[in-house]
């Protein structure tokens, strides 16, 4: 198993919160590139249990993390995948899995800064697959294999772009720069003793409000990657967003503002920590 890190642009794995330089521990400084290192990601299970011996570059609690997969080339969204928060946005269950882009400039590490782009900007804590390998019409039950790791994520949503016309316009809304707050690791599957059952949550400002476990997934992680494989061919380091469960501002009448703290963290993973700062707008046409 293993945990890899983004330090300052470099790949790092952690081990008993410690830091070791990938490129370094491994004497490859092509592994050094995060985007190399989740291609690579089945030897970085034996680089992990060398740790052990190896020479650490720090501690954990004393560095900034980046997004552990900063430059996707594609970035899914999967929309309401949790039958609670299809009720408490007077939705029906869907058939299929209602699928968006999060255009990937949005994409961030796991402490940015989030901006406030309007009056409306709402929280949507998710579990987000990272692909592992080139796959097309993969079944479901091999998903599992074509898949790196998991990591958690912020799919922050400006419900006045997204709402701003009829029908919605998902993409736009859910892109700003800093709407993707990932991190704080790519965790590898099998460090999960139930990687179809992991419990995540989000507080905004102290106040608990989602909670929920991926076994209440409509669409489970196996089916998201059989599926968007069967129409796209995915690649490494592509990240699904696997939807979020109840609880999100707009069901509430409650939205962000600046000086809000939004932490949000999911077992085994660990958590991500986004202050709320003030943001630009849309243009106004």
């Amino acid at each position: 198993m293993f945990r890899l890190i983004n330090v300052a642009g470099r790949s790092a794995l952690e081990f008993d919160g410690q830091v070791y330089d990938l490129a370094a521990l491994s004497g490859d400084p092509t592994l050094a590139d995060p985007m190399v290192a989740v291609e690579r990601h089945a030897e970085l299970h034996d680089l992990s249990a060398g740790c052990a011996s190896g020479t650490a570059t720090g501690q954990l609690a004393g560095v900034t993390l980046g997004a552990p997969v900063p430059a996707p080339r594609q970035v899914f969204g999967i929309g309401l995948n949790y039958a609670e928060h299809a009720g408490e946005s007077g939705q029906p269950l869907p058939k299929v899995p209602l699928t968006f882009t999060k255009f990937p400039s949005c994409i961030t590490g796991p402490t940015a800064d989030l901006p406030i782009t309007g009056p409306m900007v709402d929280w949507e804590v998710e579990i987000v697959v990272v692909i592992g390998t080139e796959v097309s019409h993969v079944a479901v039950a091999d998903a599992w294999g074509a898949v790196a790791g998991l990591t958690l994520g912020q799919d922050i949503s400006d419900r006045g772009v997204q709402l701003s016309d009829s029908p919605p316009q998902f993409s736009l809304g859910k892109s700003f720069a800093g709407f993707g707050p990932t991190g704080p690791a790519l965790v590898s599957v099998d460090a999960f003793d139930d990687p179809d059952d992991i419990g995540l949550w989000c507080d905004v400002s102290g106040e608990r409000m989602q909670e929920g476990r991926t076994a209440d997934l409509i669409f489970s992680v196996p089916t998201l990657v059989a599926y968007l494989s069967s129409i796209c061919t995915l690649y490494p380091g592509d990240l699904i967003f696997t939807g979020t469960p109840s609880g999100v501002g707009l069901a509430r009448g409650r939205f962000l503002a600046p000086q809000d703290e939004v932490r949000s963290g999911a077992e085994v993973i660990g958590e991500l920590h986004n202050q709320c700062v003030e943001g630009v707008g849309p243009l106004s046409l």
